[in-house]
């Protein structure tokens, strides 16, 4: 059903070059794992868009660390095991709260200023689900874009890292014996093929199935789509977060109102003023963000409106601007003002608990192919990512990636290997259909939101269904090449919510509304292999 090469090529018409290691993404997965390969070799980074344009960047509440008085790494690691309700993968979670302490001060050392009280001691909020202020943040709300400032000046003046920006990664290059050698990519219209001794997906996750997502436009589920293709396993795609409260205005994008805002005690009311988190969770509004984005949707259909209110307006105008001050200023810009005003939210598509399944060391079942970051699956996540654990795991795993890229770097040779030839693939049957993109996503929003049944479920495989032809031919464009991977990662999503028959983390079918013992495994999907149940 799946062409193994996306684009259309003739192998004497693409240009070769080579690197020791490509890192695919930038993020802080993609620019820390990049620092750390640095020490020992040269790299080289693609990025579809700019250095800087990735999630990471938006990232306004902060990283999580027990970093503080009264905290500890069992107690985080039990956040983290609640939130991810029984499919967390203990020794990933145990390798996350043990040694994200220590990297957070490596970020410090590469540049990171993190917000400090009274000048000195690192500042710390709380978001859901956590039982101890542990968030470090950065201006504010503004963290990942502090975070990715650093590192990507760090990047800049590394003569031993080589940044390739508005380069759009294909797909990947395997040999006959399933070893990853590299990428095929598009820059400036021109085909290449980067021979690599390791290759490292951080490309971030794929918001962009759905219509309403707290991802830039860059998020198009590439980097699942090109590990599918090339032989990578894809565990637990079913699991999406919605996170809770985005901005739902006229005129206004779908922005992120950060949890840590519910940490510093905002309240969500209904349409009639009325707090109701309560009803819905013994932690309020500090539930984990599965609960509250359902409850909001509950709430949401119950009263017939369209949103709910944030309201923090107890709160002192001071701390209000000095906690969240690119929060406050872009909702001014519509007329919104946080200190006075209830701001109406709604859940969008946020991040993906899923995706490339890899080892303790970011290795995939594709040898030399490694994932971090969102992209990849360590199983730290379970069924529901705790909040502000995604920076955490992106530096944990990236060093790890680091560590295990050197071993074999020392140890063998990879020999190059020609780019094979695309055999003759006839043009899609389906020349063109209008807003193809924008169906897809509107489908996912409707049958694979926030609530599912199997009816919804199979109605999603009906319509998507009509673009399955599609994914059999090659294409010469960009935007047909993201709709690919984008249907590629739909249909994966889809399948995998209808095969697991019960409600757990960022899952959850009316039909089937509890969790069962019974479905404690992974959903993974192959290639060739089809469907993989894993017991945990």
């Amino acid at each position: 059903m799946f062409s193994r090469f996306l684009a259309n090529y003739k192998a004497e018409d693409v240009v070769t070059h080579d690197t020791d290691v490509v890192v695919i993404g930038t993020g802080i997965a993609g620019l820390y794992t990049a620092l750390k390969i640095s020490r020992y070799a040269d790299v080289t980074i693609l990025c579809k868009k700019g250095l800087t344009e990735s999630n990471t960047n938006r990232a306004q509440g902060g990283i999580a660390a027990a970093i503080a008085e009264g905290d500890s790494p069992d107690l985080h690691r039990e956040d983290t095991m609640m939130a991810g309700a029984g499919l967390n993968d203990l020794e990933a979670v145990e390798v996350l709260v043990n040694e994200g302490p220590s990297l957070v001060n490596d970020l410090i050392r590469l540049g990171t200023q993190f917000d400090t009280e009274d000048g000195e001691h690192l500042a710390l909020t709380r978001e859901a689900a956590h039982s101890r202020r542990r968030i470090l943040h950065a201006n504010g709300d503004a963290t990942g874009a502090e975070i990715v400032r650093a590192l990507a000046v760090q990047v800049r003046n590394n003569s031993r890292i080589r940044v390739l920006e508005d380069s759009f990664a294909i797909d990947l290059v395997t040999a006959a014996n399933g070893s990853c050698k590299g990428v095929l990519y598009q820059k400036d219209d021109r085909l290449y093929y980067l021979q690599a001794r390791a290759t490292v997906l951080a490309t971030g996750g794929a918001g962009n199935m759905y219509r309403y997502t707290t991802n830039p436009d860059v998020t198009t589920a590439d980097g699942f789509a090109m590990a599918y293709r090339a032989g990578a396993q894809l565990q637990d795609l079913e699991f999406i977060q919605f996170h809770p409260t985005t901005l739902n205005y006229p005129g206004a994008p779908r922005f992120l109102l950060t949890e840590a805002l519910r940490g510093e005690g905002a309240l969500l009311r209904n349409i009639a003023g009325e707090r109701f988190m309560p009803a819905y969770h013994e932690m309020a509004e500090l539930a984990p963000r599965d609960i509250v984005a359902r409850a909001i949707v509950s709430e949401i259909e119950k009263t017939k409106a369209t949103f709910v209110y944030l309201d923090i307006t107890h709160q002192s105008p001071e701390l209000i601007k000095s906690r969240f001050p690119t929060i406050y200023e872009f909702c001014l810009q519509y007329g919104l003002d946080l200190t006075s005003d209830w701001i109406p939210v709604s859940p969008a598509a946020h991040y993906v608990m899923g995706g490339v399944k890899t080892d303790l060391f970011g290795e995939t079942n594709v040898r030399r192919l490694f994932a971090c970051g969102e992209v990849s699956c360590t199983g730290v996540h379970g069924a529901n990512r705790l909040a502000s654990n995604s920076l955490s795991e992106a530096i944990v795993f990236g060093k790890r990636i680091a560590e295990r890229i050197e071993e074999f770097l020392d140890s063998e040779t990879g020999e190059p290997m020609p780019l094979p030839q695309l055999a003759h693939v006839m043009k899609s049957p389906i020349d063109k259909i209008d807003n193809r993109r924008l169906h897809l996503q509107k489908v996912m929003v409707r049958y694979v939101g926030v609530k599912r049944t199997r009816e919804s479920l199979e109605r999603a495989l009906s319509e998507l269904g009509k673009y399955v032809p599609m994914l059999s031919h090659t294409y010469s464009k960009k935007s047909d090449w993201e709709f690919i991977n984008l249907l590629t990662s739909a249909l994966l999503t889809t399948q995998a919510a209808l095969l697991r028959e019960e409600s757990r983390g960022g899952h959850h079918r009316n039909d089937f509304p509890k969790k069962r013992d019974s479905w404690l495994k992974h959903t993974i999907f192959h290639r060739d292999v089809g469907v993989i149940e894993e017991r945990c």
